[in-house]
């Protein structure tokens, strides 16, 4: 295996690398100080190089578990282990395995499976279970980077769906003991009830980086309780998986059939508003939506239906909604869009107010003839702040999306609203002319600040408006 600075001189320089690679100095700066090329540059750099797959760094990486008993101390120190790349240290129970074959070691915990998809990172401080379950998670493995999963247990209110769609979850630490007035289960039984694996003892600040400097990796996770791997196969599938572009996942999340809503948001000593004032009658589509997001427009005044993810223009109509909610969802928005486009288009004909969030941001996009594309890096977790161009306002929002809007395609008469102060995507767009606005973000949060809230006021506020100048 070669190191970075040697692949650097034999490519001509840092100059000469980023030029081939198509990055900026800066990013060459941070491999240099990782250690590691991400592997999306590697054919660039053999190329230039005329090295070999087995001579790039990282290539054959393995970061091993605590080489302590199979539940030790979560505060316990994890020191790296000496072993060879296809040899599970002791203690070893499950392992994350990259597509470019790199192995993380560690202790499984919840159900005893694989799972095979893209691996992303999560910031959130509070809410591992409303982000579990929240569909817009669906074909990935979340890596938390705060320390403390499972303390509140798991209940039967804080969840975003009825059936969890990440495929699993990686941790620094075991899972810890409950310690919560509100908790029903322990959260590795939880898991175990839906087949969600987990591992704990892994390097998550290493793994966060990689994913940070590189982009979200396809990989495995393996819980094998019995300490046996087949690496091949685990590496073939991980190499295998074709990833999230190109990808229609809100189908697989979405409702079979219409329904109505009827709950309010969460009260403190009283639970969820079982009877909120309806004023406006509202079509929530969906793609994949957070039950919080249902809360939030009831608690605004709006009669919900839910209609599923396939619905035509014609379906969403025949409610005679005063307003059309467009909801997240996950997977690419340009594979959803070959049957969402037409049915939001036939709606904006009608003149019907729409309201967007994350992946029906996305959508509404595509239906004013903007693009969209995949971001190298995804935003995920609740300390993302926007900026609200039309007031200078800062708000911190709750997001978790891996695409987004290529706002130098919006057609004219749309505008840009949000932008992100982590790296200047957008984040919210409105099209006075069609009625509409949408933002990338999670007004509705659970988890994370509520901030936004005041869309969901925004977007009755229209419906009144529009109704007013029809009376």
């Amino acid at each position: 295996m070669r190191s970075v600075e040697e692949i650097i001189r034999l490519a001509g320089g840092a100059e000469a690398v980023a030029s081939r690679c198509g990055v900026g100095s800066e990013a060459v700066r941070k491999w240099r100080q990782a250690r590691a090329i991400p592997p999306k540059h590697w054919p660039a750099l053999l190329a230039a190089t005329g090295l070999s797959f087995g001579d790039m760094p990282g290539a054959s990486v393995t970061v091993p578990a605590d080489p302590a008993t199979s539940s030790p101390s979560p505060t316990a120190a994890e020191p790296s282990m000496p072993e060879a790349a296809d040899t599970p240290p002791a203690g070893a129970t499950a392992c994350i395995v990259l597509m470019d074959g790199t192995v993380f070691w560690g202790r499984g915990f919840g159900a005893a499976a694989t799972r095979v998809g893209e691996i992303c990172f999560n910031t959130g401080l509070t809410g591992y279970q409303e982000t579990l379950t929240d569909p817009s998670y669906a074909g990935q493995i979340i890596t938390f980077t705060f320390p403390h999963i499972g303390n509140v247990g798991a209940n039967a209110e804080d969840v975003e769906t009825t059936t969890p769609a990440a495929l699993g979850l990686i941790t620094k630490a075991d899972v810890s003991e409950p310690s919560n007035y509100r908790a029903q289960r322990h959260l590795d039984d939880w898991l175990k009830s839906f087949g969600i694996p987990g591992i704990a003892g892994v390097d998550t600040r290493a793994l966060t980086i990689r994913i940070r400097d590189g982009g979200a990796p396809n990989g495995v996770i393996c819980h094998a309780p019995d300490g046996n791997f087949d690496l091949a196969s685990l590496r073939a599938q991980a190499a295998g998986w074709p990833g999230l572009e190109g990808m229609d996942l809100a189908k697989e999340v979405s409702c079979q059939q219409s329904y109505r809503w009827e709950e309010g948001l969460w009260r403190w000593n009283q639970g969820y508003d079982a009877n909120p004032a309806k004023r406006h009658k509202v079509v929530a589509v969906d793609y994949g939506a957070k039950r919080n997001i249902l809360r939030c427009l009831a608690d605004a005044g709006c009669d919900v239906t839910v209609v599923p993810a396939t619905a035509t223009a014609e379906e969403i109509l025949r409610h005679g909604p005063d307003g059309v909610f467009l909801s997240n969802g996950p997977g690419d928005p340009a594979a959803t869009g070959e049957y969402a486009v037409p049915a939001i288009r036939g709606v904006l004909e009608k003149q019907v107010p729409v309201f967007g969030i994350c992946l029906g941001h996305q959508l509404l996009a595509l239906a004013l003839g903007a693009r969209t594309y995949k971001l190298d890096r995804g935003h995920r977790g609740a300390n993302q702040p926007v900026k609200d161009l039309a007031t200078g306002k800062v708000e911190i929002t709750s997001q978790n999306h891996g695409f987004a809007v290529d706002d130098k395609s919006l057609p004219e008469g749309v505008k840009v609203t949000h932008v992100s102060l982590f790296d200047g995507s957008n984040e919210g767009i409105a099209c006075e002319g069609k009625r509409a606005f949408s933002v990338q973000y999670h007004p509705e949060a659970s988890p994370g600040p509520s901030d936004s809230h005041y869309l969901f006021h925004r977007f009755t506020a229209l419906i009144e408006s529009v109704k007013e100048k029809a009376a």
